[in-house]
C-alpha cells in the first residue's frame, strides 16, 4: 500500500494517490475507498485495477486537512491502509481507520 501526495502552489488542492497492493486483496474484483472526503458513501469511489492486481486511485483533497477513510474489498471486507500516516479507533465496531494528512 501507498500513499503519494502532489500539492499544487496555485490550487488549494492536493492530489492523493492511493494505492492498494494485489497481496492486500487478493483476487478482488472491485475495491472502493470509502472515508470523510465521500460521506463513507460505499460506492462513491470505486478504485482502478491495474494488471499487476494492485488498486488505485487519485483524489484531490484539501490541504490542512486529515481524512479517515478504509478499503471496501468486493463489497465485504475491510481493510486498512498498512501505509497511513496515522490511525484512529473507529466509532463503529472493534476497529482502527486509516488516516491520512494533507
Amino acid at each position: 500500500m501507498s500513499i503519494s501526495k502532489k500539492y499544487f502552489k496555485t490550487k488549494s488542492a492536493c492530489k492523493v494517490t492511493f494505492k492498494l497492493p494485489h497481496q492486500a486483496c487478493g483476487n478482488a474484483n472491485k475495491v472502493c475507498i470509502v472515508g470523510d472526503f465521500n460521506n463513507w458513501d460505499v460506492q462513491a469511489d470505486p478504485m482502478l485495477k491495474l494488471k499487476s492486481g494492485d488498486f488505485k486511485i487519485v483524489l484531490n483533497l484539501e490541504p490542512g486537512n486529515s481524512y479517515q477513510y478504509r478499503y471496501l474489498i468486493d463489497g465485504k471486507k475491510w481493510e486498512n491502509d498498512w501505509k497511513a500516516d496515522e490511525y484512529v479507533h473507529s466509532p463503529f465496531g472493534n476497529c482502527e481507520n486509516s488516516v491520512v494528512i494533507v
